[in-house]
């Protein structure tokens, strides 16, 4: 059976769309956002008219009606301009509005998603811990039963679009019991996912981060002390917020994916036009095969990477099974993106060490997606795994 990989002309109207947006709105304004470390509030505005908050969900709560392969779509031709953007939409998207979609209430869904899908409102996914990254399931934060409230208690790291000035709630995971104890004599945690909308008492949100990049992006460390909210703010039910989570990470490894495919892209279109601008010895340097060698391979790159993202997203939109797919795309485009962002800086020479060049930005923002939402250790665990390798 062959593979078809051409987009619908729904899908491709999208991407013009967005290319033409990231170009004419983004480009022009997102390097002086970048140096003064400033979010981009106007850019968010204009994407929540847009509805590209809103793209994958049904119309009845304010979305688009589309598809995660059109998330994939919006997050990649942004990445190919700027990083910061990009990842405040995919996680508002993916880890904002998504765990209310998937698993809230319909009290919850018509609460808060249509806010989130208009883009008037970004939420945030408190999962990340300092003494617990990669193994979520150590979670320290707790949730404890008092009446009608859940106080709790706690602290997340490096969470994103959690200090916005639009930010109206963080999902935050805790663990709200154990279970029955086994012969070690101590029960598993039981880990629940709670609503804390923001300014609830308690809930403290620190200073922005000084972050090597996505520099126009909100990163934050959160705190909660005796933090109430009503027992109707659980989200899904007790106890399953770590699966729920462990699929939301799966679909999120997606869009990680499309935004590390665009931003490798982007290296391939700086590099390209300064291939053509620069001259050194009497001709332009796109003229030496060392440089076009260097290009084609980031290009084969970029594009074995978009197959892996569209492949996995195109197995989510069919209800198939694609976890080793979403891991291996994940895998294999930040590691592309990381290694084009180098690339890209080389064939710039000195100017690509200059924050006024794009490729220096996307030098800077590469290496996190070897990192967020699963390291590139945890993917190849997954995958071994899904191989049915012994855990």
């Amino acid at each position: 059976m062959s593979l078809d990989h051409r987009l619908s002309e729904e899908h491709e109207e999208l991407r013009r769309t967005v290319e033409e947006f990231a170009h004419d709105v983004i480009a022009p304004k997102i390097g002086d956002l970048y140096e003064r470390h400033e979010f981009p509030y106007e850019i968010v505005r204009e994407m929540g008219r847009m509805g590209l908050f809103g793209l994958p969900f049904p119309e009845e709560y304010g979305g688009m009606g589309g598809d995660y392969l059109a998330l994939g779509i919006a997050l990649e031709e942004l990445a190919r301009v700027d990083s910061s953007v990009a990842i405040t939409l995919e996680a508002g998207v993916s880890l904002g509005a998504m765990p209310v979609f998937r698993f809230g209430t319909e009290e919850q869904k018509r609460e808060w998603l249509p806010r989130l899908c208009a883009g008037e409102m970004l939420g945030a996914f408190g999962l990340t811990e300092p003494d617990c990254g990669s193994d979520a399931g150590g979670t320290r934060t707790t949730a404890v039963r008092d009446g009608d409230e859940w106080v709790i208690n706690g602290t997340k790291c490096f969470i994103t679009n959690s200090g916005t000035d639009i930010t109206g709630l963080v999902t935050v995971t805790a663990v709200t019991g154990r279970t029955v104890p086994d012969s070690t004599g101590s029960g598993r945690p039981l880990i629940s996912s709670i609503i804390v909308p923001s300014g609830t008492p308690g809930f403290t949100v620190a200073a922005p981060y000084s972050k090597v990049g996505w520099n126009a992006s909100d990163t934050r460390e959160l705190s909660f002390a005796d933090v109430r909210v009503p027992v109707g703010n659980l989200l899904g039910e007790e106890g399953r917020g770590y699966a729920q989570f462990l699929r939301i990470l799966d679909e999120g490894r997606i869009a990680i994916s499309a935004l590390a495919t665009g931003l490798a892209q982007g290296c391939v279109d700086e590099s390209v036009k300064y291939a053509h601008e620069r001259h050194a010895f009497g001709r332009p340097i796109g003229k030496n095969q060392a440089i076009q060698f260097k290009i084609a391979d980031m290009e084969m790159r970029a594009h074995m990477a978009r197959v892996g993202w569209r492949d996995a997203a195109s197995r989510l939109v069919r209800g198939e099974s694609f976890k080793k797919e979403a891991a291996l795309a994940k895998l294999y485009s930040s590691t592309v993106a990381v290694d084009n962002a180098r690339d890209a800086t080389q064939i710039h020479g000195g100017y690509g060490f200059m924050n006024e060049y794009p490729v220096a930005r996307m030098w800077r923002d590469s290496k996190i997606l070897e990192i967020g939402e699963g390291t590139s250790e945890v993917q190849r665990m997954l995958i071994a795994r899904e191989l049915g390798l012994p855990a």
